[in-house]
């Protein structure tokens, strides 16, 4: 005989949980379908899970992009072959590998079991499901089309993850030789470098002035390194925090969309987020309005949140959204014209996933090509750097030919 952990509902909807003793799993099945209670979750003792409760471990343990993209492609699957919600559920309980999504899973048919709306379980764990996703599914539930419209959070949830991988992927080896040519020069200054030293003060003469600058350099990164780490530390703090206020978010946005070549680029991929967020709500029932307050809460560049407020304004006064988003200058003439056009035919929502599609390639064009131009860049920059090294070592040596003999 085993002992058994079950957790289950009973005919009144409320949850209870025990332990019995048994030879197989089936038979407690079994025994609590004759109580008339409803198995939730039934197994052996030693593999106990506390429900509900996370352990320090998944405390910490992250709930990606990913994972949630797996989930809601295998939940769409599922409902678009007719399986109801519940036994949905209950097999991604037994398919998912994340063991706090897990936990999460079983939280949520705890709570549609209890009456709860799916969209209201979902709210409950923001750190998985975001605003977006959550007001799309109870678009999907009061629609009666919740299989359609977790297949469109797929989607969005699919572009999404793979224009971020496309972006991630590019910036991968600018980032290793950036590392490799900081770690490079920060090798010769605080190694190679001061074994010259002693040899240099010697000389009983005067240094050339490259000489004096870099041995002035790597004295001060070998006796105050502790100061310029603080130092460092507390200057990314300082920014970090100013950047969190109103008005240093609002500078530090405009700087970005001002700045070469990376303002045209942060330009695209706001329209971009902005773009499938707007059209994937829209065309999964949620109202334009109610469509615009979420993106305006989850967007994160404070001058498209208040253009955002600009466009909720001018749809109250009858302006429409193209006449808003053209005064506020952040949207390309181009992404203009086709959701102008959505609104005259519309088709809103069909526009804006085009215009979202189209900077999405725009955006992967534009970061190969920033990337291309950075790599030599960076290939000089080190070069310079470790050039000027090497010449303010070699002058120094030569200056010993004009010492008196």
């Amino acid at each position: 005989m085993s002992v058994f952990v079950y957790r289950a509902y009973d005919a009144s909807g409320k949850i209870v949980t025990g332990t019995m003793e048994a030879q197989e799993r089936e038979a407690v099945i079994a025994k609590l379908q004759q109580s008339r209670h409803f198995p939730l979750k039934v197994e052996k003792e030693a593999g106990e899970e506390k429900s509900g409760q996370f352990d320090l471990l998944l405390k910490f343990k992250w709930i990606g992009t990913k994972e949630v993209l797996i989930f809601s492609q295998q939940l769409a699957s599922l409902l678009e072959a007719g399986i109801q919600l519940d036994r949905s559920l209950s097999i991604l309980i037994e398919l998912t590998e994340n063991k706090k999504l897990k936990l999460v899973v079983e939280d949520v048919q705890t709570a549609v079991h209890g009456g709860s709306s799916f969209g209201d379980a979902l709210a409950q764990h923001p750190e998985a499901f975001s605003k977006i996703y959550v007001n799309m599914v109870r678009a999907g539930e009061s629609g009666g089309v919740l299989e359609q419209v977790m297949r469109r959070l797929a989607e969005f949830l699919e572009n999404t993850q793979g224009l971020k991988s496309d972006i991630i992927s590019a910036m991968i080896y600018p980032a290793i030789l950036t590392v490799v040519a900081g770690g490079s020069v920060a090798l010769l200054l605080t190694f190679v470098v001061p074994k010259f030293t002693k040899l240099f003060k010697d000389m009983g003469q005067s240094l050339p002035w490259a000489t004096q600058l870099l041995l002035s350099i790597s004295g001060a990164i070998r006796n105050s390194w502790w100061l310029i780490i603080i130092g460092s530390v507390l200057l990314v703090l300082g920014i970090k925090y100013y950047v969190s206020t109103p008005a240093g978010k609002l500078q530090w946005d405009t700087l970005k969309l001002k700045l070469p070549l990376i303002g045209l680029l942060v330009r695209k991929i706001e329209v971009s987020r902005f773009s499938r967020t707007f059209g994937t709500l829209i065309n999964s029932g949620v109202p334009i309005l109610k469509g615009l307050a979420i993106v305006r809460e989850i967007v994160s560049n404070a001058l498209m949140s208040k253009a955002m407020a600009n466009v909720q304004s001018g749809l109250k006064e009858g302006e429409g959204i193209t006449a808003p988003l053209r005064a506020s200058g952040l949207f390309p003439p181009l992404a203009l014209h086709m959701i102008s056009i959505g609104e005259e035919t519309g088709q809103l929502d069909t526009m804006l996933l085009k215009v979202a599609d189209n900077y999405d390639a725009e955006v992967r064009i534009t970061v190969k090509r920033l990337m291309g131009f950075l790599e030599p860049i960076l290939i000089l920059v080190m070069g310079l750097v470790v050039g000027f090294i090497v010449l303010a070592m070699l002058m120094a040596v030569f200056s010993i030919n004009d010492l008196p003999m």
